[in-house]
């Protein structure tokens, strides 16, 4: 019978050990999930509150651009498709010692990699504009609450993108041992995580200040 401790994904008996091993190493990782939900949940709720004291500054429809906010929220859902191909890969494409991992995993990981750094560049671009607008930070609560919001958000995409090249390098190097299995999972399970964070921001933010 096949120990599941956590929702979602997991490595299946065909692994052997590294599937039990998995299992502990996951659930622990949900339980820090948490705590950085947490932390968002008290940035929504700073938002909500601050999304009316602009302080006679622009507000959301002055800044907002919703021709680029869909096109980073499409990035962004494209690059979940992947990292869930990626998962799929790692659990049915793989399931012995070979010291060389299937091309497939490294693929899927490198368009996650593109979606995401699209998305994360054209959140860049934004933040320029607005900044370049006179609305920096500093410029009334309602924006001060909005860059912490959306660039806490962003800097978690940049910490991702970060750690899909360590594992490309780390698959490369290493091939796919069960260490590396488990790094792959915790990866697929924050960048999911991310993506959900994101779908809050641009129905409230977003969507929210627009409407």
């Amino acid at each position: 019978m096949t120990m599941q401790l956590y929702p979602g994904l997991n490595l299946g008996e065909a692994h052997g050990p590294d599937h039990a091993k998995s299992e502990t190493f996951v659930f622990g990782f949900w339980v820090f999930l948490m705590s950085d939900l947490v932390l968002f949940g008290m940035l929504f709720g700073t938002y909500v509150v601050m999304r009316d004291a602009t302080a006679g500054g622009p507000g959301p429809k002055e800044l907002f651009d919703l021709g680029s906010v869909a096109l980073q929220t499409a990035a962004l859902l494209l690059s979940s498709l992947t990292c869930g191909m990626a998962s799929l890969a790692l659990k049915y494409d793989h399931v012995s010692d070979a010291p060389v991992p299937p091309r497939s995993l490294g693929r899927w990981l490198a368009l996650t990699f593109f979606f995401g750094a699209v998305f994360l560049a054209l959140e860049i671009r934004d933040f320029v504009e607005m900044f370049a607008a006179g609305s920096p930070p500093m410029r009334s609560a309602w924006m001060s609450s909005f860059t912490a919001l959306v660039g806490l958000h962003g800097l978690h995409i940049t910490v991702g993108l970060i750690w899909i090249l360590v594992l490309i390098n780390q698959i490369g190097m290493q091939s796919l041992r069960g260490v590396i299995k488990q790094r792959l999972m915790v990866w697929a399970l924050y960048w999911h995580f991310l993506d959900i964070i994101w779908i809050g921001i641009f129905s409230v933010v977003f969507l929210g200040g627009l409407l």
